[in-house]
């Protein structure tokens, strides 16, 4: 009889952790799905090469969220082949997790010399036309920069001798005209000022910590 209520807490504790590893699983596939379908473009100035860490996402958050049901119907039966099988599945999590953890901060300044690198590429072979050059479009749009470090970045650009800045580094397009834009002199004074350098290395770095806070 005194066993119950150990038991009846116990139960309900890995009950309550059970949701929450569920939830984390359904937070993982939202954020692989998000990825997926909404940053596609601009992953392309992260690397050149398609990125599986959408798909990595989004296969761990269904795993978990199989699991994590898993955990709550295996508490409830009190089945102590479903437990056991259970904590195996939270070993295997917890162990990937941490060597993930630990590679992505071992590797974190060749990630972002990866990345700046890439972006650099990317403006310099920029035509207005291809998925990279529209990725960089959005990204200044988004960010309100213009050019790697600042918009002289474009003046060494195979694309300025024919088109100037491009369009996207504006300020107000109704006061951005082609003729402004290919004046090295005009331009300056109708696009935006901020650093994409500066403002790519701190969202590197927010990104970064965030995924492995979420690996924790």
């Amino acid at each position: 009889m005194e066993t119950k209520p150990v038991i009846f807490c116990l139960k309900t504790l890995l009950l309550l952790y059970s949701f929450i590893f569920w939830v984390t699983g359904v937070v993982l596939l939202s954020v692989g799905l998000w990825w997926k379908f909404m940053l596609g473009p601009y992953m392309l100035l992260i690397s050149s090469a398609p990125s599986n860490a959408p798909y990595v996402l989004t296969g761990t958050g269904a795993a978990i969220v199989l699991f994590g049901l898993f955990g709550c119907f295996a508490t409830c039966r009190g089945r102590p082949w479903m437990l056991r099988l259970y904590a195996a599945f939270l070993s295997l999590v917890f162990m990937a997790e941490l060597i993930a953890g630990i590679s992505g901060f071992v590797f974190r300044h060749e990630i972002k010399g990866t990345f700046l690198t890439t972006y650099s590429d990317a403006v310099m072979t920029y035509d207005g036309r291809d998925d990279r050059s529209l990725a960089v479009d959005g990204v200044q749009r988004r960010l309100h920069c213009c050019g790697v470090y600042n918009y002289t970045s474009w003046f060494s650009s195979v694309y300025f001798p024919v088109g100037g800045v491009p369009a996207s580094c504006c300020v107000s397009l109704s006061d951005c005209s082609g003729a402004d834009l290919k004046n090295a002199t005009l331009a300056a004074r109708k696009v935006y000022k901020q650093f994409i350098g500066m403002s790519l290395a701190c969202c590197l770095s927010r990104f970064i910590n965030a995924n492995q806070y979420e690996m924790v």
